[in-house]
Formats: structure tokens, C-alpha cells, sequence
């Protein structure tokens, strides 16, 4: 694999795994827009998975922490915030693994890997992101109840599809209940911890059944690339959503579709 593409496709998967415009779909454009990029395989998918893991682990250390103490206590049969917050993540995580198994087994995932779902993905739910955007922000912390992080965690379901983005919309559905910019946004990359962990396991455990192997070296570009500008796209993030809408990452995904569906119908 060109060296060129193992650079972009880390760095996508860092810039785009925590803001609403769909890293899956990232991944899988480059190889079908440029001639020579080949598909990466799942041990590259792992790797760029690995190094955003680590950035989103490192970001939140003291909430991943929080999240150890809270799975002590859940055996010592103590009701703490940190036990809650584990159980709110949990119970916001387990309908994307349902779902999830669901779409592998059945090959939904690879029916729904089409520029044109895609495009149509990205701009429908870019618009419905704009849409609740709009909305008063009314509640100045994450989820602490579990009905609405556990409905928050079901649209995760949604991003199954290529297009939709597994941040925009979880960060949707939150806004959709009130909760402000900024607040959805950390309970999104919270929820992204269970869920790429999941989802690298699952890779993990694919790339077994392969029976395929990847290269020590291009793996460990692709995970360093993909922390560190992971890291840096949370921590800007974050902060943009202080004082800027998501109206721009909104046209962003209209443009996106635009061009793939000039493209490949």
C-alpha cells in the first residue's frame, strides 16, 4: 500500500472519528476516488481505530478513571457518580452492539458501502443535525438519567450506514433532547469509548477469520497518525462548540453528497 494513502487515511480517521461527518465514510472513499489507492484491510482499520481510542482515552482521563473506580464500586455494590456514568455508557452502548451484530451477520455492512448511500447519508442527516441544532440549549450537563443516554446511545444504530456519522448523530439525537452544544459533544466522545472498542474487537476477531496479516510498520504510522490528530480535532472541537454552531460542518456534508452523487450517478 502506498505510503501516501496509509498518511490520509490515518489522518481522516483522526480529524473525522469525533466530529459529525462520518469517519466509516472517510475510509472508504479514498480507494474508490483515487487510482491506486487499493482498500486498506481490516488490520489498517484496526490500527487507525487503536490510535483514536487512545486519544479519546487520553483526552477524558479523568472520566475513563472515573469509569474504573465506578466498575470497583459496581462490584462492591456502592451507588457512586462514577458507577452511574459507567452504567449510563453501558446501557447507551448495548443497542449498537445488537444492531451491529445484526448488520455484519446478516451483510447489511457490505450492502450499504456505496458512494451513493453515502452521499444520501451524509446529506439527510446533515440536515436533520442543522434542524435540532436550532433548538434552545436547555441542560448544561451530560446525561445523569437513563432514558435519554440510553436513547442517545440507540442512534448510534443510525451511523451503522456509511454517511451518517456515529457523532453527528449521537450528538443530534442530545440536541433533539435539549442538552447544549458543548455537552452533547462530550457525551458523544464518552459514548465513542465502549463503541470503538467494540468495533475494533469485532475488526480484531475479523482479521483472524482472514487469516490475513498487516505490517508492523504501516500499522504503527496509521495509530500514531490517528492519535495525534485525533487529539488535536477533540480538543478544537470541543472548543468550537463553545461558541460556533454545527452549521458548518452541516454544509460540509451537503457539499460532500453533492460532489459524490455528481460523481457516481
Amino acid at each position: 500500500m502506498l505510503l501516501l494513502q496509509l498518511v490520509l487515511l490515518a489522518i481522516v480517521q483522526g480529524l473525522t472519528e469525533f466530529i459529525p461527518v462520518s469517519s466509516s465514510a472517510h475510509l472508504i472513499l479514498p480507494a474508490q476516488l483515487f487510482e491506486g489507492f487499493q482498500d486498506q484491510g481490516t488490520g489498517i482499520d484496526i490500527a487507525a481505530h487503536i490510535g483514536s481510542l487512545g486519544a479519546v482515552m487520553l483526552y477524558f482521563r479523568t472520566e475513563v478513571a472515573g469509569l474504573f473506580r465506578g466498575g470497583a464500586d459496581t462490584l462492591r455494590g456502592r451507588a457512586t457518580d462514577d458507577q452511574r456514568l459507567l452504567w449510563l455508557l453501558i446501557a447507551g452502548t448495548v443497542p449498537f452492539l445488537i444492531a451491529g451484530a445484526i448488520f455484519a451477520f446478516s451483510g447489511l455492512a457490505d450492502a450499504v458501502r456505496s458512494p451513493i448511500v453515502i452521499a444520501w447519508a451524509s446529506i439527510g442527516w446533515g440536515i436533520v443535525l442543522w434542524l435540532t441544532d436550532r433548538r434552545p440549549e436547555r441542560i448544561d450537563h451530560i446525561p445523569t438519567r437513563f432514558g435519554p443516554a440510553t436513547l442517545i446511545g440507540a442512534a448510534q444504530c443510525l451511523a451503522l450506514v456509511p454517511g451518517t456519522s456515529r457523532s453527528g448523530i449521537t450528538i443530534t439525537a442530545a440536541r433533539a433532547l435539549g442538552y447544549d452544544r458543548t455537552q452533547a459533544a462530550r457525551f458523544s466522545m464518552l459514548l465513542s469509548i465502549p463503541t470503538i472498542a467494540a468495533s475494533g474487537l469485532f475488526l480484531l476477531f475479523d482479521l483472524f477469520g482472514e487469516g490475513a496479516g498487516t505490517a508492523l510498520g504501516p500499522a504503527l504510522i496509521v495509530a500514531g497518525l490517528s492519535f495525534g490528530t485525533a487529539y488535536a480535532s477533540i480538543a478544537v472541537f470541543l472548543r468550537m462548540t463553545e461558541s460556533v454552531s454545527f452549521t458548518p460542518f452541516v454544509l460540509y456534508r451537503i457539499a460532500l453528497g453533492v460532489v459524490l452523487l455528481a460523481i457516481f450517478t
